[in-house]
């Protein structure tokens, strides 16, 4: 698939000049609530443009670009999800105030595309020079896979809070927010607000999710541009996604088994691959081909959605308690007064 050098200028403008609008919009509305209904609308239009993206390249490309690309937004959205188990634990750990929410997750957005974009350049340049790469994302993929199977979201939460608390006894904090603002005065003295701290949480979280989503999707397609576009549009629509499915992520109870066979699925695929491309494994290693992959993700997620609502149906204990209780979030905010000498 070649794609010319302006081509790749034109997309990373138009998706920034979307996002710019988007935070136009939210700015010029200030800090409010989203609803349900402004949320399912900004999902509808973000799916939609990615829908009509994947025609576009159907339409330029060939139907089977537009299936890679298809089968990487769906496999990134999906994961994407599962994120949002560890993004919804932060912001309540934080206790974030809903109306300045957006404002962490947009930040996340932004920093997850330029990490991304980072990974892919190099995932592809590799890709490109040496085939056992993908050995070694394949082997990794099964091994998240697993580990994603065995609770991948704690995992990635505790490491995340490493950093964190890593980053409170480097910098001067207070426990106060003072409205979407990251850092505040004191007495004087200039101090960082859990504004910021909860920015770098999800940020820290998004690099650790960043390593198991980029693999995945090279093991659906070898195309810089498809990995990077099936990315964009995965993330573009998260913020609003993670406001639609506030009440219906603690039904999710089979969403990180679906996602582990997922990703197994796929890290086998990447092995096959591989093996496919040497002499010796030509005669029995066998390249799954794209449309097959896609059946396979949408077949796993329609099981694995269909199996958690009906679990929860017939035995509401079976939900997962997402966000902590009423009045514990600010007892949980992982912060220590350090903005005067004496600790007030």
């Amino acid at each position: 698939m070649h794609v010319e050098t302006w081509v790749w200028f034109a997309t990373i403008g138009g998706l920034v000049g979307l996002l710019l609008i988007d935070l136009a919009i939210a700015a010029k509305k200030g800090p409010h609530v989203i609803q349900m209904g402004e949320a399912t609308r900004w999902v509808l239009f973000y799916v939609g443009l990615a829908v009509l993206f994947g025609i576009g390249i159907g339409v330029v490309s060939g139907g089977e670009y537009a299936g890679q690309f298809f089968a990487g937004y769906i496999t990134e959205y999906s994961l994407s999800v599962d994120n949002l188990f560890v993004f919804v634990i932060i912001m309540s750990s934080f206790a974030v105030p809903a109306a300045y929410q957006h404002k962490v997750l947009l930040f996340g957005i932004v920093l997850a595309l330029i990490l991304r974009g980072i990974f892919i350049a190099v995932g592809a340049a590799a890709i490109e020079r040496f085939v056992w790469v993908f050995f070694l994302f394949g082997a990794f993929l099964v091994f998240t896979a697993v580990k994603l199977a065995r609770g991948h979201d704690e995992e990635s939460e505790s490491e995340s809070n490493a950093f964190v608390k890593l980053m409170e006894r480097v910098l001067p904090t207070t426990p106060d927010y003072d409205g979407a603002k990251v850092t505040t005065k004191i007495d004087g003295r200039r101090v960082v607000t859990p504004m910021l701290l909860v920015m770098i949480a999800i940020g820290s979280t998004d690099i650790l999710f960043a390593l198991d989503s980029i693999p995945a999707i090279f093991g659906l397609t070898e195309e810089a541009y498809i990995v990077f576009t099936a990315n964009a549009f995965a993330l573009m629509g998260l913020r609003q996604l993670y406001f639609l499915l506030d009440g219906l992520l603690d039904r999710l109870v089979y969403l990180s088994k679906g996602l582990a066979v997922i990703l197994g699925f796929i890290g086998i695929k990447l092995i096959l691959h591989a093996a496919h491309e040497y002499p010796w494994g030509k005669d029995w290693a066998p390249d799954i081909g794209t449309f097959t992959s896609l059946g396979v993700i949408v077949a796993v997620l329609a099981i694995t959605v269909v199996a958690s609502l009906r679990k929860t149906k017939k035995d509401p204990s079976a939900i997962k308690k997402v966000l902590p209780a009423s009045g514990e979030a600010q007892a949980q905010i992982p912060v220590d007064v350090q903005g005067t000498p004496d600790g007030r």
